[in-house]
């Protein structure tokens, strides 16, 4: 069983929907060893002025979140490691990325998420950005996004969610398929594994017709293109999602020829066997 999860949300982000506290017991009590905050930095909407439902996303209040998960961290060290983790929005934009460095600099998070949700000016999540584009055109413009996402200025971890932008999507057949879009997904995959950076694979996964994102021909593929650091992530906002199908995710993880998931942790790797 996978005993570590490492993206995870609390109220101190937008949308997140329990507190911080109540999310760290209820990894406790899942049985997890390892628990991963990673709250949202949206600078890219706020550089944007981009909304949700006519409104824009609440900015997290970092001092706040530092200052309370890095209290519980000591509280809980004889329970689990809690990591103090963040999830940076991407943004081509040097003044955005600027931000994002000067919040490692100030906080000196555990470990960082590099995501993208954001793409030609939408987020990937909602139907509008689909509104006029074919499935091709609309998955192509996400991945070409994160492969530029590779080369972000500031010292990310993990790149989170391959596959984002099939979670709410609104085709017939959302799925995100490596023999569709292989000529991207390789360079992508490619580069992660050069560049030393973990593959995420989340069980958010709404209605993209996966399990979880990235699914099992990717993530096969990207053992092929010889990457071996993957984390597991529920992406749990809730305390009811703390850990979810973790045991199918080891269980395929095995199958590809996986043997540990990767744990970023202050600049070093910690290895946890599957």
């Amino acid at each position: 069983m996978i005993t570590a999860d490492i993206h995870t949300h609390t109220t101190y982000s937008s949308d997140g929907r329990s507190d911080l506290r109540d999310m760290a017991e209820a990894a406790v009590q899942a049985g997890l060893k390892i628990y991963g905050v990673s709250e949202h930095f949206e600078y890219e909407y706020e550089r944007m002025h981009l909304t949700i439902d006519g409104k824009e996303p609440r900015q997290i209040d970092a001092d706040a979140y530092f200052s309370h998960i890095r209290i519980l961290q000591r509280e809980y060290r004889d329970r689990m490691l809690l990591l103090a983790g963040a999830e940076f929005g991407f943004d081509h934009n040097a003044r955005t990325q600027e931000r994002y460095r000067r919040v490692c600099e100030d906080y000196k998070p555990d470990f960082i998420i590099n995501s993208v949700h954001v793409c030609q000016r939408h987020d990937c999540y909602f139907a509008d950005y689909f509104a006029g584009k074919s499935k091709s055109y609309a998955y192509n413009a996400y991945l070409y996004r994160i492969l530029e996402s590779l080369d972000a200025s500031y010292p990310y971890d993990i790149v989170a969610h391959l596959g984002y932008c099939a979670r709410n999507a609104t085709y017939p057949d959302p799925k995100l398929r490596y023999e569709e879009f292989s000529d991207v997904l390789d360079e992508i995959l490619k580069k992660i594994t050069a560049k030393g950076k973990i593959l995420e694979v989340n069980t958010s996964c709404k209605t993209a017709g996966s399990p979880f994102l990235p699914d099992t021909d990717i993530l096969t593929r990207y053992f092929q293109l010889g990457g071996r650091n993957i984390s597991f992530a529920s992406d749990a906002h809730h305390v009811s999602r703390i850990g979810e199908k973790r045991d199918l995710v080891c269980s395929v993880l095995k199958k590809i020829g996986f043997t540990e998931l990767t744990i970023p942790y202050r600049g070093k790797f910690i290895r946890h066997p599957l």
